[in-house]
């Protein structure tokens, strides 16, 4: 091992913090962490409902905490994980959180990042949403229906596994492409049979839009998070990655004894209930972990789903999106 190995894996550790260190975040010699090495600022996209980075954007911890090593913070809001990866792709972000199956969607475009870390499964996060008065009772059932959900977000695979699990295949339903807002307005209208969706959204229109839950992902998928970076801003700002996974972590853990006041900081930015976020909170795990080999191999069995349903244009390998591991 070389020194300079030496010194990357322990300056990634004294900075990734508890919640990180004890599980050894792989790093490898290229990762730098030079102090003259980094970037001047750290472009982070976020999505409203991602919790955990819009309480951390709230409280300008990370801005604190990278300001002495001159580092800004930009942060870009997107509607959803496949567009958020579309601006890491495209070199507009440098950081963002996003669910299980837009990674694969962007590994599979050429995208070139790396998974940073990843949240405990969260399968009660996300469900599949019908009317009350719907004669829809199984999954079965959803055979020949009309299912919004937006394309290339978790829910197309928890939608796919769904339906796998229960003898329909894709090609039985009619998929029908829908961001939330507007997939709530068609569910409500009943323009559509039945909603995948995720938390807070979930839980809103459980209570809101005469929703009836059909089943969530618990036995289905698993429901990862993930943290990703651009893989040239990882490969040289290995520093300012330790200290935003160290305050994520700092930040979940907050959370997971704080829910109430969380929901009640985030009702005005997300323009939800406290009530409704509160649930919706309760169902994530807010636990950070790195990534690891069963964790890749469970993203490698949707790259290979859907590059067998022709999702995806062609077969990826997701440990080449991995940070390398030490030895």
């Amino acid at each position: 091992m070389s020194h300079h190995f030496q010194l990357t894996r322990r300056a990634f550790l004294a900075g990734a913090g508890a919640s990180l260190a004890a599980a050894a975040l792989p790093v490898i010699p290229g990762f730098a962490f030079a102090a003259d090495a980094h970037a001047k600022e750290l472009r982070i996209g976020y999505q409203k409902a991602a919790s955990t980075l819009v309480l951390l954007k709230s409280h300008g911890t990370l801005e604190k905490r990278l300001a002495p090593l001159g580092v800004a913070v930009k942060w870009t809001e997107f509607p959803a994980g496949p567009q958020l990866l579309e601006g890491l792709n495209v070199g507009a972000i440098d950081f963002g959180y996003v669910g299980e199956a837009p990674p694969v969607f962007a590994q599979a475009a050429g995208a070139n990042f790396v998974y940073t870390a990843y949240e405990i499964p969260t399968p009660h996060a996300e469900g599949i949403l019908v009317h009350q008065s719907s004669p829809i009772k199984t999954l079965a059932d959803l055979k020949g229906k009309k299912i919004a959900l937006n394309k290339g977000s978790d829910v197309h695979w928890f939608l796919v596994a769904a339906l796998q699990k229960n003898g329909v295949k894709f090609s039985e339903i009619q998929p029908v492409y829908l961001p939330p807002a507007d997939a709530r307005a068609a569910f409500e209208r009943g323009a559509i049979d039945a909603w995948a969706i995720w938390d807070p959204f979930l839980e809103a229109a459980k209570r809101q839009s005469n929703a009836r839950l059909l089943a969530d992902a618990d036995g289905i998928v698993s429901h990862h998070q993930f943290f990703l970076s651009a893989r040239p801003f990882a490969q040289q700002n290995g520093e300012v990655l330790a200290i935003v996974i160290d305050e994520v972590g700092k930040e979940g853990e907050w959370v997971r004894g704080h829910y109430s006041e969380a929901a009640a900081q985030l009702a005005p930015i997300q323009g939800l209930d406290a009530g409704v976020i509160e649930a919706g909170l309760r169902h994530y795990a807010h636990v950070y972990k790195p990534v690891d080999a069963k964790v890749l191999a469970e993203q490698q069995r949707i790259a290979d789903t859907f590059s067998d349903l022709h999702i995806i244009p062609t077969r990826i390998i997701t440990k080449e999106a991995a940070l390398p591991t030490s030895v």
